[in-house]
């Protein structure tokens, strides 16, 4: 029989538009609009800073490795230092600690210093570069450290104003029904997605870019280390 169908059919296309994602977000309450449009500012943030840190990490891979090839090709440490003061500035954060350290050698054979003098001041050198372009590569990840921990927080906090407005409605109703708690679950349920959505991917790219720096900088020691035993065993003529 057609006619008895055609309410529950209204009904289910009211509920149907009335728990839409756009419908939710509309006709949420102030303050849960604004817990939204803070994750949603957050996700924004998180991304950028995730491109961008990704591209920054991957170049600066490329460049120690171009840099390495380089250095263990068997050239001379003077013309290598000159070729790599002549393209300081696009080296890469391991050309800038060689730059360094080689720099302060040189200096201290020119002062009349030898020895492990020279070399203590190459190390002092390199050590204080390799803490600056660590920080260089470090700089914004705690940001996504906090968006990773944050947003869970802010959503959940989103998801229980939402239970609870629900739960309030209950009170001017005289029978409780899936219809009258439904829109502010959901919309606390929009609300957790939303804190999930931002804190997931900051989250995987911190600890990912945190991996990738660290062994970058297990390579910066190594190299440090590599380095001044080869001056160590360089005399000052044949540099």
């Amino acid at each position: 029989m057609p006619a008895p169908s055609a309410p529950a059919n209204l009904y289910t296309t009211h509920m149907t538009q009335n728990l839409s994602m756009l419908s939710l977000i509309l006709n949420a309450t102030l303050l849960a609009q604004a817990v939204m449009l803070l994750l949603l500012l957050f996700s924004m943030a998180s991304w950028t800073l995730i491109f961008k840190k990704g591209a920054i990490i991957r170049t600066a891979r490329a460049q120690t490795e171009r840099f390495e090839h380089h250095f263990w090709s068997g050239g001379d440490l003077q013309t290598l230092y000159q070729q790599a003061e002549k393209r300081r500035r696009n080296g890469g954060a391991l050309e800038s600690i060689f730059i360094e350290g080689m720099r302060e050698f040189l200096k201290a054979n020119d002062s009349g210093l030898t020895g492990h003098t020279a070399l203590d001041a190459a190390r002092r050198s390199m050590r204080a570069a390799f803490q600056r372009e660590t920080d260089a590569l470090e700089t914004h990840l705690a940001t996504l450290a906090s968006i990773g921990s944050v947003s869970p927080y802010i959503g959940l906090f989103g998801t229980v104003w939402g239970i609870m407005n629900s739960f309030r409605g209950l009170s001017n109703v005289q029978q409780a029904t899936l219809a009258n708690v439904a829109p502010g679950i959901a919309e606390a349920l929009v609300a957790t997605a939303m804190g999930l959505f931002a804190a997931i991917p900051a989250v995987i790219a911190y600890n990912r870019y945190m991996h990738d720096i660290d062994r970058l900088a297990v390579r910066f020691e190594v190299f440090i280390e590599e380095f001044l035993n080869i001056l160590q065993r360089q005399k000052p003529a044949h540099i």
